[in-house]
């Protein structure tokens, strides 16, 4: 049966978050390293994004590179950025096609220049589309995220631009990377880690966290929908008690 079927469409999340885990293990278990791992997972960035968009998810973001991740060998760090590169310039026809809108958050300005610029110019051909926003976190850490915020928004207090009473959740969320996307209602991480790292924490207080033994590498749309249906059996309360969801 198709699972799709299952969906309640007036009920999707309108911004899913992926945490992408596990292609090294995936690789491993194949006698591969894990560049071969992170080749491989291509398919599974395709099958969700066009799983998200069949059912009308309006933005999903993948955690594709941490400001952590460039502590990797140098060796597995070049072959990520090359990757990236090849990638988007292969994919680019399709998101003009199937509407989809690139955007990236994160300190892309740490990203190699030619990444940097095929990266832009892709952002700068789907910036019409809009069936579905696809973020790419590149080089992002939520902490430091948060940290430039704070330092942003103190400089506009300093230059009395703002004043300390009018900063409110609705200043933080204008300073940070995804200003221009809403809040995560369902965040999904594949191959059976339990964290968060560092990921949109902001971003996912309210978020409904979904944790898969499948590996990165072998996620299709089935899985992507399991995800949804085990995210509209649950009850979204925001701190309000059953009751006053049902009144």
């Amino acid at each position: 049966m198709d699972k799709k079927l299952l969906i309640n469409l007036q009920r999707v999340p309108k911004h899913v978050a992926i945490i992408m885990d596990g292609n090294g293990r995936w690789a491993k278990s194949k006698g591969m390293n894990r560049i071969f791992g992170h080749k491989n997972a291509l398919t599974a960035v395709r099958e969700s994004v066009e799983a998200a968009s069949l059912i009308n998810v309006k933005a999903i973001t993948l955690y594709a590179f941490s400001t952590e991740n460039w502590k990797r060998p140098k060796l597995e760090v070049d072959a990520l950025m090359s990757l990236l590169i090849n990638s988007l310039k292969k994919e680019l026809a399709d998101f003009i096609k199937n509407g989809v809108k690139v955007n990236a958050i994160g300190c892309t300005e740490n990203l190699p220049k030619k990444a940097q610029k095929v990266l832009n110019d892709v952002i700068f051909e789907t910036k019409n589309n809009t069936k579905i926003t696809l973020t790419f976190a590149l080089s992002y850490g939520s902490r430091e995220e948060i940290v430039n915020a704070i330092k942003n928004i103190s400089k506009k207090v300093v230059n009395k631009e703002l004043s300390e009473k009018e900063i409110t959740e609705k200043t933080i969320n204008n300073h940070l990377y995804t200003f221009n996307l809403p809040n995560v209602d369902l965040m999904i991480r594949t191959s059976g880690e339990y964290r968060i790292s560092n990921f949109l924490l902001w971003q996912m207080a309210y978020a409904e966290l979904y944790f898969t033994d499948i590996l990165w590498p072998d996620f299709r749309k089935e899985h992507f929908y399991d995800a949804i249906i085990d995210y509209q059996n649950r009850e979204r309360r925001f701190g309000k008690t059953s009751e006053q969801i049902t009144d």
